[in-house]
């Protein structure tokens, strides 16, 4: 059976089981490796989806107390999982501080200016500082395309250092920069996978368009975070709310969080609280006695059990998954 499916992520003690940019020149003038993701052939629904062969359901989960405080130490009959209705047994848990694999998709288009950029990265300083030692990193720009700037590095300041010297410039191809954050990401040696999205959500140059990036990352283990970096004038236009709601609906349906920064001190702690989440995560699996591999949308839903002292407790996590077939 093909399936694998990482939910939510949010913690303040337990824990469990993007790549790109330019360096001011023309256009997105930029010397490192050019990789643009490959549409899939109209018709092949195999083109555009991401299989992984295993009978283990996984699912990455976040608890939170009602001040929104990450919960740790829980123990595993603390959660309860239903698939599609059925209660399953949970045969793998896991609460432990263990590496991720992170695509960061750096927007470098004109809607970047006016200092956005330069403060986006300065933030995105105490997220790579705050992160698991081990984590690595994709790094992806887009402007009127995407680019993978850095491929697969544990390099912090690498990182930094290539985001120092950008003019934000042309268009946005946001969905064919998603695209290309999860097919690099997949192939991450670390089995938690997630993307961090630093954009205002518009988009106006993609090939790909926004109910196959939905479907791609339902069907996908990668979860998402979405910075929004916004004024103003950005979050009252229609352009501004559509962005936004691009970028809730992504974070929502792959069990991750977006965020909407409206200081530069608000933004620092946000892009630390996206790490501190990542190293805080419980992560559950079990494998369902009923799959059938009929490619059908299977929903999960998973309940945490009232601990004395804490208060009513949130998880969240990813809503189900795909039942694909074996990939030969």
């Amino acid at each position: 059976m093909t399936l694998e499916v990482l939910i939510g992520r949010h913690v303040v003690m337990g824990r469990s089981v993007l790549v790109f940019f330019l360096i001011a020149l023309g256009a997105l003038s930029v010397y490192p490796q050019v990789v643009s993701p490959t549409p899939p052939k109209q018709g092949d629904k195999k083109a555009d989806r991401i299989e992984i062969d295993t009978d283990l359901v996984t699912l990455t989960l976040t608890v939170t107390d009602s001040y929104g405080r990450f919960v740790s130490g829980l123990e595993k009959d603390a959660f309860t999982v239903w698939d599609e209705k059925t209660r399953q047994n949970i045969t793998f848990f896991s609460d432990t501080d263990a590496p991720v694999s992170i695509g960061i998709l750096f927007d470098v288009s004109g809607s970047m200016d006016g200092g956005k950029i330069s403060k986006a990265r300065n933030a995105l300083a105490r997220f790579i500082n705050t992160s698991h030692p081990r984590d690595e990193y994709y790094l992806i720009a887009f402007n009127k395309r995407a680019q993978l700037l850095m491929d697969r590095t544990r390099d912090g300041e690498a990182v930094l250092n290539r985001l120092t010297l950008v003019e934000p410039k042309h268009n946005t191809a946001l969905y064919d920069a998603c695209y290309l954050g999860v097919e690099r990401v997949t192939r991450g040696t670390h089995q938690k996978k997630a993307l961090l999205i630093i954009s205002d959500g518009q988009d106006n140059a993609s090939r790909y368009n926004f109910k196959e990036v939905r479907r791609l990352m339902k069907e996908s283990d990668v979860v998402i975070y979405s910075v929004g970096i916004m004024d103003l004038r950005d979050s009252s236009s229609i352009e501004g709310m559509q962005g936004q709601a691009f970028l809730d609906e992504l974070s929502s349906v792959t069990g991750g969080k977006s965020f909407y920064p409206t200081s530069e001190v608000e933004m620092d702690e946000i892009f630390e609280r996206i790490a501190l989440e990542l190293r805080h995560q419980y992560s559950i699996g079990y494998t369902p006695e009923d799959f059938s591999p009929n490619g059908d949308w299977r929903k999960v839903k998973v309940k945490v059990k009232r601990v004395s002292g804490l208060g009513r407790l949130t998880v969240r996590y990813r809503s189900g998954y795909y039942a694909t077939p074996n990939v030969k």
